[in-house]
């Protein structure tokens, strides 16, 4: 009987230390999911607070500690007066869990530059190479391209962008899709005491035998500039004429990309006659629809993507509309792509007992 009672101890005990193993995959993924819904929350919120003129504010989760405390009580005896063939014992186990949350807001020189600072063509222009769609990137992050604008935030007259730009970024996806279309980066070494390194980027736009493509290559070359056997234009910052064998790429700040989409949602009627807000950009040329839908209910959506609630209504996303959830994740990688490794300032910890 007594070699009984260790067996079942030994066992007991060696199952407890597998607590650490078997909450790794759990946690991992719950606290990942948890994350991306946080801040694929954050970003709309602020996207409607921007189309109602209100304040946006930013707070990051610079650090998560899950941590768990497993306490075991343990008696064994041999046997008991009413029956000493049979062993008396108890055995307990309780684990308590102790996350801990660390929350930066974003703020003075990190604010300004992850959110008011021009995203960088060398940064941005790799994400078409990375398999995202071209047109869908310059809509979002790209306010002028040479002469040519893009719609504005602030809709208007002066907002409404030029017809010109949509049909360069739907050839520049249909060369996209056809492998005719690279980016290149240079990078150039310092030269002491005259400049410093930087990188150099180009777009390339390659030749086909294809007659439908060849048009849209000779197209495009024309309105880069670029000579009829010329396959590459080098990628600068600025708007403007640019010279001979550059493209001049004015790019967006973060802010500006949100404020393009606030301006898209298409508000209660009775905000706008009210003077609440202001009426949506509306956009000409080809495939201008607005690049992220998001809609209004005075009821919680059924099946939504990322929904929030702001002012007693409920803006969302839904489920079913792929496009402006593409549209959707494109601005949190820009999102990701504009933060900054500044110290951060005012550091928010809080322990969640559960």
């Amino acid at each position: 009987m007594k070699k009984f009672t260790v067996i079942s101890l030994a066992f007991l005990l060696s199952g407890c230390y597998g607590v650490g193993s078997q909450r790794l995959d759990h946690d991992q993924l719950d606290y990942s999911q948890a994350l991306i819904g946080s801040s694929k929350q954050q970003t709309l919120l602020n996207v409607v607070r921007l189309r109602y003129a209100d304040t946006p504010g930013f707070l990051d989760t610079t650090q998560l500690i899950s941590g768990y405390q497993l306490q075991r009580n343990i008696s064994i005896g041999v046997g008991s007066d009413s029956n000493p063939l049979r062993p008396a014992g108890a055995i307990g186990a309780q684990i308590q869990e102790s996350p801990t949350f660390t929350f930066q807001p974003v703020t003075g020189d990190a604010y300004a530059q992850s959110f008011l600072r021009p995203l960088p063509p060398g940064s941005l222009l790799p994400l078409a190479m990375g398999g995202l769609p071209i047109d869908i990137l310059f809509r979002l992050s790209v306010q002028a391209v040479n002469l040519i604008n893009n719609v504005g935030a602030i809709g208007g007259d002066v907002g409404r962008g030029s017809p010109e730009f949509f049909e360069l970024i739907y050839d520049l996806r249909r060369l996209q899709i056809a492998g005719l279309l690279g980016i290149q980066l240079e990078h150039s070494e310092e030269i002491p005491g005259k400049t410093p390194a930087f990188d150099r980027v180009f777009l390339t736009v390659s030749s086909t035998t294809d007659p439908i493509l060849s048009k849209i290559v000779q197209a495009t070359r024309r309105f880069f500039e670029m000579g009829p056997k010329d396959e590459r234009v080098e990628v600068i910052y600025g708007a403007g004429r640019p010279q001979h064998g550059q493209i001049r790429l004015l790019t967006r700040t973060m802010l500006g990309v949100l404020g393009q989409i606030a301006y898209q949602i298409d508000v209660p009627q009775e905000d706008i006659d009210s003077g609440r807000t202001l009426p949506k950009v509306i956009l000409i040329g080809r495939n201008t629809k607005p690049t992220v839908f998001v809609h209004v209910s005075d009821e919680r959506p059924r099946s939504s993507f990322v929904e929030i609630k702001y002012n007693k209504k409920f803006y969302y996303i839904s489920d079913t509309d792929f496009s402006s959830k593409l549209g959707f994740t494109m601005l949190q990688i820009l999102m990701e792509l504009s933060k900054t490794t500044k110290n951060p300032g005012a550091v928010l910890t809080i322990p969640v007992n559960g």
